[in-house]
């Protein structure tokens, strides 16, 4: 037999998604995958129904259906206070994981390198491997998930062809200020780098903290390929509809890339969701109100439970201190609380290039009954989960 590719020997399968089939052999409560388990909204929900009764039901242009494209650039155009042009700076692709993968394989070339901040969202790494490119991780350092400009600078210094950066950042929750950025953006243009943004939990950020586009920044747009998506915003993850917003000279590469790629993202699917990008900004609001409502109940109960956690200042995860409990695989532990415990979660190694086994990654995007009976469940995590000599 020949062999096969070694560009993913070093490759296992997703732990996240390892982790919710863990959960559900277990009758676990899932907060290891990050989908919610409540309803999209049901202006969607309605005009899905609507749209499966006409005639949606073949391709769409490959870039993305013409109307869905117009309604993305108006919000875009809306939130980050920059016009874009829907026929030459958009592409609707199969969810921001083909977004990230269209974006890298759009700019890199084999033996090129790629920035990644440590922790990191699992695709990242193995988007830069499968691009035939090389990571270089900067960490950023807990608990406040800041990097050093100095080491950052080092890294620019190998002369990388582009850097990732997720924001507001799965895993830690970290929301880059405007300061950060403009070091971001002053070292990639220095050093002549495109920045690749997956900018999936722009909506969901907590009091005082705002979200800036790194493309708005001046200088930027030209070298800023921005990934995104509905899936967190619309709760509508199983949807799998993304898109890359980018200067047309690099939207043109990504439109082939992702022809070749997926063909196009699911046509009845981009109708319905075109009700969702045209909502007002009481939409966003109460979304902010919903996650924060979340967020504090979540904290509030593992406060209660005395296990220190970090705190986001965006999208929806949580990273649990486990060092008490003396484990030096936070896989068997996660394992061993999906079943002695009853709750799922993420070992935090699967997020770091650092030799990390002291944190494990939860979510609270979940209806507050899930949220309580996980935290009524985790009460007992003392009592149930063995304790390991340290």
């Amino acid at each position: 037999m020949p062999t096969l590719s070694s560009r993913t020997a070093g490759f296992t399968d997703s732990v996240i998604r390892r982790m919710t089939r863990i959960s559900n052999q277990f009758g676990a409560v899932n907060l290891s995958q990050g989908f919610p388990d409540f309803d999209p909204p049901k202006a969607i929900l309605d005009r899905l129904a609507e749209v499966t009764r006409e005639d949606f039901h073949q391709y769409s242009i490959t870039w993305g259906a013409q109307n869905f494209r117009e309604a993305l650039a108006a919000k875009y155009e809306h939130f980050a206070g920059r016009a874009i042009d829907p026929n030459g700076e958009i592409v609707v692709t199969c969810g921001s994981t083909e977004a990230m993968m269209a974006a890298m394989m759009s700019v890199t070339n084999p033996a090129d390198k790629v920035i990644v901040f440590s922790p990191f969202y699992e695709n990242y790494g193995a988007d830069t491997i499968l691009s035939g490119a090389e990571p270089i991780y900067v960490p950023l350092i807990p608990p406040a998930f800041t990097f050093d400009a100095d080491v950052l600078e080092a890294a620019f210094r190998q002369h990388p062809k582009a850097l990732i950066l997720c924001n507001p950042s799965n895993p830690c929750g970290k929301v880059f200020t405007r300061q950060e950025l403009e070091v971001i953006a002053d070292l990639a243009k220095k050093y002549d780098t495109f920045v690749i943004t997956d900018e999936v939990y722009e909506h969901i950020l907590y009091q005082p903290h705002r979200h800036t586009y790194l493309a708005t920044l001046p200088g930027m747009w030209e070298r800023t390929i921005q990934c995104s998506s509905l899936s967190k915003t619309y709760s509508i993850t199983g949807w799998r509809l993304g898109y890359v917003i980018a200067a047309p000279e690099i939207i043109e590469t990504v439109k082939k890339v992702h022809d070749f790629l997926t063909v196009g993202a699911a046509a009845p699917l981009q109708e319905a969701a075109v009700t969702g990008l045209r909502f007002g900004d009481d939409y966003y609001m109460a979304l902010q109100q919903e996650y924060t409502e979340k967020r504090d109940l979540f904290l509030k109960g593992l406060d209660r439970i005395g296990i220190a956690h970090t705190v986001p200042e965006g999208a929806y995860y949580i990273l649990l201190d486990i060092s008490e409990f003396g484990y030096a695989n936070d896989l068997e532990f996660c394992e061993l609380l999906a079943e002695k415990v009853g709750v799922g979660a993420v070992p935090g190694s699967s997020f770091f290039r650092e030799s990390e086994n002291r944190y494990i990654r939860l979510h609270f995007a979940k209806k507050q009954q899930t949220l309580e009976d996980a935290l009524s469940r985790l009460a007992d995590i003392r009592k149930r989960m063995p304790v390991r000599q340290r």
